[in-house]
């Protein structure tokens, strides 16, 4: 049905070749606005192969293509008008609304819910929001950075009243997060710190562990100590987060970066945690019966497991969204 509809839009597009400029305006200026401003690239693209003069095309608001794509996050629409020559790109950026508003103020005024949620790759809305607003940002000559509306108000004026609900909400889910990994690596601090200090089967006359020349005791060494460093990392990681500042620019580097320090250093302190467990029961338990190895190895992996499958997805999201190559390049 895509590829259909699709056809239809080029069937369409080559029978409306045939009609003079103003007919054929009267006709594209409906569908090729509708088309941005829900986020539908293809409509947009074959219109503006056909009819490249389609992009000068506007609302009745004074909205065109580069401002829809800008006002309701669609990222291929952006990419599209990316596309086009320079000149193009720099007479929309100068383009003012009914309100006064450039491109930039449009950007600033808080997406549409239904768009922010819609965005997999990003865990902060609030990052999403400001890579919108630094993109859109090359594009507008520097007065226009500090240009005024009809109400008086900058971009950045707008963005900050705009986004102020949005600060406080991910600011308190952030906050939430550090608490709950806080006190999860401070436990296995605690355990791995208890169990450096007695190591399993105790030690000789000479203080030396008893085990200490077995390969097995010297896994449990090396996993306990990750797991103690690891976790005072993830402490000192979200610790960090508590004594931030809050500010709006924070939320795009500072802050993801110190989660994603914070996350990763937690999954290592459990993965070495129970790496220290399966070879302390091994030196204690196991010596016997190497039968009763298997089921305390799966017994392990299943907290492993389980923090990978609940965390890791979010955690990519965040190196990707943070990182990763640009959404709108």
């Amino acid at each position: 049905m895509h590829h259909q509809a699709l056809q239809l839009v080029k069937r369409v597009c080559s029978e409306i070749k045939s009609l003079d400029n103003s007919k054929a305006n009267s006709i594209l200026t409906g569908p090729f606005l509708l088309g941005a401003q829900n986020g539908i690239s293809e409509i947009v693209k074959e219109i503006l192969k056909s009819f490249p003069h389609s992009i000068t095309f506007l609302d009745e608001e004074n909205h065109s293509v580069f401002h829809l794509a800008a006002m309701y996050r669609h990222e291929k629409i952006f990419k599209i008008v990316h596309q086009q020559s320079e000149q193009f790109k720099i007479s929309l950026s100068l383009l003012l609304d009914n309100r006064r508003n450039n491109i930039l103020h449009l950007v600033g005024y808080k997406g549409c819910q239904d768009r922010l949620d819609l965005n997999p790759g990003a865990v902060l809305q609030m990052q999403r929001e400001l890579q919108w607003y630094k993109e859109v940002e090359k594009f507008v000559l520097p007065q226009e950075r500090k240009s005024k509306n009809s109400d008086g108000k900058t971009p950045l004026t707008i963005f900050n009243e705009e986004h102020h609900e949005l600060v406080a909400h991910e600011t308190q889910w952030i906050i939430s997060m550090a608490t709950s990994c806080t006190v999860a690596a401070s436990l296995i601090a605690t355990v791995a710190f208890a169990a450096a200090i007695t190591v399993p089967g105790g030690n000789n006359s000479n203080g030396l562990p008893i085990f200490s020349n077995r390969n097995s005791f010297i896994v449990f060494a090396v996993s306990d100590a990750l797991a103690l460093l690891s976790s005072i990392t993830t402490v000192i990681s979200f610790l960090s987060i508590f004594t931030s500042r809050y500010a709006v620019n924070d939320f795009l580097y500072a802050l993801p970066n110190r989660l994603i320090i914070g996350l990763i250093s937690l999954f290592l302190s459990v993965a070495s945690l129970m790496i220290a467990f399966s070879s302390t029961i091994f030196l204690v338990v196991a010596q016997k019966n190497d039968m009763i190895l298997i089921p305390i190895i799966i017994l392990a992996c299943l907290p492993v497991t389980l923090f990978t499958y609940l965390q890791l997805p979010p955690l990519l999201n965040m190196i990707k969204s943070t990182h990763g190559p640009s959404i709108f390049g």
